[in-house]
């Protein structure tokens, strides 16, 4: 093991596989499983998505601003500290490290149940599937020790393969929609604004990861243009398909039977052109799901990595291996997510993806919050050097950003937010520790 790198030997990461990384960590589990999760809402849950869409835009936008600013390894962690301090820094971080190890346990499930379509035996074994989700994380923690490069290759790959089916469900699938499974609009008993809101948190989950091309910025090539040209295009690209996929699906499949459904692209594929079909549809269902997992992987590494390099965490995180990964952090979020899993599985696959989801929704946003805070702070100090016509644009959509933050967490329920608070004081001990060993 070894602290030195070399950081120019590093930079192999360009805009296709950064971009790789921001559209294949967000479209993973979430798409594929997120309509099982809409079904109980109904057709409002298309607005849900619409109102997720434009708070995801005003994010990346954010983002990228932010990336030109400081293109430093940890996203939303150096953004935050650089104007708030070492305590909300930490906190950032902390909370962000949670959503990323909580998301894994989450994507795993989501593979397992697609999985699961070959295999019976795991529907009526629910533990088959706890094993087959902590296997998947384990192996894709294990590929993420080799380097930077091995790990963008095995990203840019399963995102061009995951595209297809969505891009094929969400064009020529719409020919066999069904309007009477959008009716009544609103199937659940809360308010057309309360289902609207907690449609948007759900929905909210397939946007995490839009910032993933900033966390590794010292890798990347020309970070402060490579890395906003793939957070933009690669959320658009994701959005895309996420809304004509899911419009696809809703209409095929009837509400009753996809709220139960553990592979609702599968069935509904498989509806239209057959067994054949739907089998497909699920092996790619469970690359893009794989996909997602080894770039949301790489992601926990770094941003402990980064917090620990500021003498925020403990000084084994910011260990690395001889290709330059940071092998300790790698392991201890996937045995964190194991855990996870192992507490919650009697909730059943569709319960326990959904509660997960939403956990790891919260924990990022408040770093998404932080770091549309961080913009605003920036453009305030600037405000005497740039001209009005020029702060307005980049003010509302810092504004906007915020506010769409905000306005989710209101969506994900009490007993979601009581979790939250408790798993984010769990780490002021390790802050308290880290800053009295630096003294």
């Amino acid at each position: 093991m070894t602290t030195k790198q070399d950081p120019q030997k590093t930079r192999s990461v360009g805009l296709w596989i950064s971009t790789a990384f921001v559209s294949g960590n967000m479209i993973g589990s979430g798409v594929f499983l997120l309509p099982s999760a809409l079904a109980a809402f109904g057709g409002i849950s298309i607005m849900g998505w619409l109102f997720s869409t434009c708070g995801g835009l005003l994010l990346a936008f954010v983002f990228s601003a932010l990336s030109k600013r400081k293109p430093m390894i940890g996203g939303p962690y150096i953004y935050t500290r650089d104007q708030f301090g070492n305590f909300p820094g930490f906190m950032v971080a902390w909370g962000y490290w949670i959503s990323i190890w909580v998301g894994n346990a989450a994507i795993s499930i989501a593979a397992a149940g697609y999985i699961g379509s070959f295999f019976p035996i795991m529907e009526t074994h629910p533990f088959l599937s706890v094993l087959t989700a902590i296997a998947c994380i384990w192996v894709f923690t294990w590929i993420n020790t080799f380097s930077i490069r091995t790990v963008g290759k095995v990203q840019l790959i399963t995102t061009l393969l995951k595209i297809s089916p969505l891009l094929i469900l969400g064009t020529l699938g719409l020919l066999y929609f069904n309007a009477g499974h959008f009716r009544p609009f609103n199937l659940s008993s809360s308010s057309d604004l309360s289902a609207v809101q907690a449609t948007a948190a759900l929905t909210l989950w397939a946007f995490l990861g839009l910032e993933s091309a900033t966390i590794p910025a010292d890798k990347v090539h020309s970070p402060q243009k490579t890395i906003p040209r793939a957070t933009i295009l690669g959320t658009c690209i994701a959005a895309f398909l996420y809304i004509s996929s899911t419009v696809a699906v809703l209409g095929i499949l009837n509400p009753a039977a996809l709220t139960t459904s553990e592979a609702p692209y599968s069935e509904a594929i498989t509806i239209i052109w057959g067994t054949w079909a739907g089998r497909t549809t699920a092996i790619f269902a469970i690359i893009a799901c794989l996909g997602a997992l080894n770039g949301w992987i790489l992601l926990q590494g770094q941003i402990p990595l980064a917090a620990s390099k500021d003498r925020l965490l403990p000084v084994f995180f910011r260990i690395l291996s001889k290709r330059g990964m940071p092998v300790p952090g790698l392991v201890i979020s996937s045995v964190l997510a194991t855990i996870l899993i192992l507490m919650n599985y009697t909730k059943g696959l569709v319960g326990l993806f959904t509660f997960i989801i939403m956990l790891a929704t919260l924990s990022t946003l408040f770093p998404y919050i932080f770091s549309s805070l961080a913009q605003l702070l920036y453009l305030w100090r600037e405000r005497k050097k740039r001209s009005l016509r020029n702060m307005a644009s980049p003010l509302l959509i810092a504004t906007g950003a915020t506010l769409f933050s905000v306005w989710a967490i209101g969506g994900l329920g009490l007993k979601v937010f009581i979790w939250g608070m408790v798993l984010l004081v769990v780490g002021l001990p390790f802050y308290f520790f880290s800053r009295r060993s630096k003294n």
